[in-house]
């Protein structure tokens, strides 16, 4: 199959292009490398995904309509999977326009692309965010999600509200994906795994928030990426062919387990700095999967000790 993909250069993305190229499938993708984390590790995940013979990479910003629609008239794709967003529930705090330019206008435009170049299936990355305020756990997608938390949270409740009205309009068959705290090798190093792993190795204090009362259903990409695939080739049908679903790793774990388990690989002791809340944060995250599992038969395959120990391993190797 073709497909186009934005965000090739982050973390799923990445992960995501790599799966599909090796199962001989061609990759077309964008992605604009901003500097929100740094570029030295997109530039390396996107080096890796040019040795595959099926992959194209333009740099390309999500706001610029026109090189977008060159794209799409140039080729034909069969599935569009839209995950370049830009990321971090505390960064929006402090950067407010950059989730509007990419998250809200970058999205309409690949849904206006999508509208009329016939694509036959829109997969994309929304986020366990939107369940803000819900107090109810797991978080079912069955659940009302009217009192995000952050500008972040906002505007992906915003994507799946306009990815519904352009099923309803345009019979435009749309999947949005809601992912819960994705973690792995070639990861985000704006994530807190990432962070604590560094401060630890570096002998440097770790800021853990809400004192360490937060829990985190982890999801490991290998996971995740199976979702995605399982979803992306069964297009909703119906009058309106549209779905949401949760993937998550339905396990959570308090967050100093996993310090725990950091400390447990990389042989060193973390020194805490404890803080309280910070603005926009959910203290707490569970998926219901039920509806991604009758649908694809999908079941989280990796525990958080093997996920950890992986990460742990490829960081070291990583960064010498």
């Amino acid at each position: 199959m073709d497909y186009f993909i934005t965000g090739t250069a982050g973390f799923i993305g990445f992960h995501l292009a790599k799966r599909l190229l090796t199962e001989g499938n061609k990759v077309f993708s964008i992605d604009n490398v901003n500097s929100y984390y740094d570029t030295r590790i997109k530039y390396n995940r996107l080096s890796i995904l040019s040795r595959y013979d099926g992959f194209e990479f333009n740099k390309i910003d999500l706001t610029n309509y026109k090189a977008l629609a060159q794209i799409f008239n140039n080729h034909s794709f069969d599935t569009v999977i839209h995950l370049a967003a830009q990321a971090g529930v505390r960064y929006s705090i402090e950067n407010p326009m950059a989730y509007i330019d990419s998250n809200i206008v970058g999205f309409i435009n690949i849904l206006e692309l999508c509208r009329y170049n016939n694509i036959s299936h829109l997969v994309y990355a929304s986020s366990s965010s939107v369940y803000g305020g819900n107090e109810k756990q797991p978080f079912s997608v069955k659940d009302r999600v009217d009192t995000p938390i952050s500008l972040y949270a906002a505007t992906k409740k915003s994507n799946e509200l306009m990815a519904h009205s352009y099923s309803s309009l345009y019979n435009i068959p749309t999947t949005g994906l809601r992912f819960f705290t994705v973690y792995g090798p070639m990861g985000r190093p704006d994530m807190a795994l990432f962070k604590f792993t560094k401060a630890i190795l570096e002998g440097n204090p770790i800021d853990v928030y809400n004192y360490g009362y937060m829990i985190r259903d982890f999801t490991y990409i290998d996971d995740i990426i199976e979702g995605i695939v399982g979803v992306s080739v069964r297009p909703p049908t119906g009058d309106i062919p549209y779905n949401i679903f949760n993937i998550g790793g339905t396990n959570p774990v308090q967050l100093t387990y996993v310090i725990q388990l950091l400390e447990k690989n990389l042989g060193k002791k973390a020194v805490f700095n404890m803080l309280p809340m910070q603005p926009g944060d959910i203290a707490s995250s569970h998926a219901d999967n039920t509806e991604l599992e009758e649908l694809t038969e999908f079941t989280p395959q990796t525990s958080i000790e093997e996920g950890i120990k992986n990460f742990t391993d490829w960081y070291k190797e990583y960064f010498k």
